[in-house]
């Protein structure tokens, strides 16, 4: 995912400018891909294949990325089916896979342009999707904030832009807010239906109201925020980690649309 190693974190919270490069020794050892399994609401169980070594933290599934998948199955009518989906910070893809299982028109699913972590979605998507729904199923590299013409290329009405968009688990990277923002007022189709899922865990609890800022930028650009969802998982993802326990396993829901009449 488009998220900073917490090595590029410092105790204020800050990430430092080093954000894309690799510690020294960081590939000295080979790290084989993993795999994770998700549970759909009908009982089925996806296997998804983890790159084994991501500076941008993809080789794990996240927590926000399995609550916004249950979401988004419990909301198919309202915001997948026979609509356009777009997803920022894929890592492995599952919220995206899920959405292709339920129906929509087509599925752009982005990460950082990095090889392995794009031939990993690319390779998920072929062991999750049938192959008869496959053309409608993309990954793509993207950088957060740049030009976004070659993801609405994909649409069978490029101008028209994204009924949903995916953010699981991407906002403790603050410094990236902005161009998050930029992404998706570029790409959120333009009507009174589309929306922006923002799902996200406070992992560094002290930091929790530097990661709702991020609200604050999408309200100045014109987006209506509300909160939709508060979950509280069985356990955290790390264990060793400091701060609050409980907002350390809260997931928190968000969704943004247009302000429009």
């Amino acid at each position: 995912m488009n998220l900073p190693r917490r090595s590029e974190v410092d105790e204020e919270g800050t990430v430092t400018d080093d954000l894309f490069k690799d510690p020294v020794n960081y590939y000295e050892l080979d790290k084989p891909a993993t795999n994770a399994e998700h549970t759909l609401l009908s009982g089925e169980v996806l296997t998804l294949r983890l790159v084994g070594h991501s500076p941008l933290w993809g080789h794990l599934l996240w927590n926000a990325g399995r609550v916004i998948s249950d979401y988004i199955e419990e909301h198919a009518e309202d915001f997948v089916r026979a609509k356009n989906i777009l997803e920022l910070g894929a890592g492995a893809g599952l919220p995206s896979l899920v959405c292709a299982l339920h129906g929509a028109q087509r599925v752009i699913m982005t990460d950082y342009p990095d090889a392995d972590l794009i031939e990993n979605l690319r390779d998920n998507i072929s062991s999750t999707i049938p192959t008869a729904d496959s053309g409608r199923v993309f990954a793509e590299g993207y950088l957060w904030g740049a030009p976004t013409e070659g993801l609405l290329t994909h649409l069978e009405d490029p101008l028209a832009g994204f009924d949903t968009i995916i953010l699981a688990d991407l906002l403790f990277n603050h410094s990236e807010h902005g161009k998050l923002v930029t992404s998706v007022w570029q790409t959120l189709k333009r009507t009174t239906s589309s929306r922006a899922l923002v799902f996200f865990t406070p992992y560094r609890p002290w930091l929790l109201e530097r990661d709702i800022s991020f609200f604050n930028l999408a309200r100045d650009a014109g987006f209506v925020v509300e909160k939709v969802l508060k979950k509280v998982m069985d356990r955290v993802m790390f264990v060793e980690d400091p701060g609050d326990e409980t907002l350390r396993r809260t997931v928190y829901g968000y969704q943004m649309q247009w302000d429009l009449p």
